[in-house]
């Protein structure tokens, strides 16, 4: 791909002029030791790489990004930060965490983290081709030549290093599952066998990454899908669709049990990261959480609108008020809330 080489050459010049500078695994914020981030995954975690992707999955346009740094479309599904930014930010890494394929990707920025993710992807490699995104194999390529580029700069042992000390933030299923529950697809599998052939694809991914150099994985659970408000929508439901979120819910339990597996086999730390949980809860008492309205997105009608459809279209006068940004997506404020309810757990299990 011509855009990933040309982004490729400005972090190699960009890491050949700054190689004195400090690693962000030197810098002491709270933590023993500040790592980097490398974000996996969809939409919930790409701040713009289907930018330079030909594809419709797309947000670089407004009303996106009205609350974001600048107040300008980044690419990000979202009025402001995306919750990777918000822990990025918490955990003293970065104010944001930047697309692996943003041209004007700086060292800083680099060496404190990228997210490889792009929206409409998932566990399942034809969801993405489908869409014409990058998939996770893609993604895992991308990592490694992030990492081929560390080592002729910082060398093999520095490069290893911020590798093994990196959280690897991994966030992707709602696609796959939604795809299959939702959209019909793939009706030739059933979908007990549909979700273990996910788990079953995270594993590899996960252990591809741990071959990288991933010691600390943080895996976010699929959200309560039967609340988001386009499912409502084609469902034609009033409320959230019990049977997605019972779906969702059962995926989560085999991802946790799989991370259990994982941890002993590879010797690696590893955290649930609930969003499940909380926004269901969110989703049945918005007032709990400071919220007024969590059955419709903030953008045009709320109810169908995401990507390219709520391109233009005029937004809620207060989107800290709203769980959704858009009839998928979380808004700014949904996200920190998010993080506020996880934060303890990525500290007990692999920040300690």
């Amino acid at each position: 791909m011509e855009v990933a080489s040309a982004m490729l050459l400005v972090f190699f010049i960009a890491l050949h002029l700054h190689t004195g500078q400090a690693s962000p695994a030197s810098l002491k914020v709270g933590l023993k030791e500040t790592p980097s981030m490398l974000v996996f995954g969809d939409s919930t975690v790409d701040p713009g790489n289907n930018n330079k992707l030909r594809t419709s999955a797309k947000a670089n346009f407004s009303p996106y990004g009205m609350n974001f740094y600048g107040g300008q479309p980044t690419g990000r599904f979202c009025d402001g930060r995306l919750a990777t930014d918000i822990l990025a930010d918490k955990l003293g890494i970065a104010k944001s965490i930047p697309a692996f394929l943003d041209k004007n990707l700086t060292l800083e920025e680099a060496r404190s983290g990228v997210s490889f993710a792009s929206a409409s992807s998932g566990y399942d490699e034809s969801t993405a081709t489908n869409s014409k995104v990058l998939p996770f194999s893609k993604q895992i390529e991308y990592l490694r030549h992030y990492k081929l580029h560390l080592r002729k700069m910082v060398g093999p042992s520095e490069a290893e290093k911020m590798l093994n000390t990196a959280i690897f933030i991994v966030s992707a299923g709602s696609n796959d599952l939604m795809k299959i529950a939702i959209a019909k697809q793939s009706t030739n599998v059933s979908i007990p066998n549909y979700k273990s052939y996910l788990i079953t694809s995270m594993v590899k991914y996960i252990k591809d990454m741990h071959r990288l150099g991933g010691r600390r994985f943080a895996l976010v659970g699929v959200p309560p899908v039967g609340c988001l408000p386009i499912v409502r929508t084609l469902s034609g439901a009033d409320k959230c669709v019990d049977a997605l979120n019972d779906l969702a819910d059962s995926f989560n339990s085999q991802l946790i049990a799989q991370l259990g597996v994982l941890k002993k086999s590879l010797g690696v730390k590893t955290a649930y990261l609930d969003v499940f949980t909380v926004m269901r809860e969110a989703a049945k008492y918005p007032e709990k959480f400071g919220l007024i309205e969590s059955s419709k997105g903030c953008c045009g009608t709320g109810m169908i609108e995401v990507g390219e459809s709520c391109k233009g279209q005029s937004t809620c006068k207060d989107p800290s008020k709203y769980m959704f940004w858009d009839a998928v997506h979380p808004t700014e404020k949904m996200y920190q809330i998010i993080i506020n309810n996880v934060t303890m757990g990525l500290y007990r299990d692999i920040l300690n």
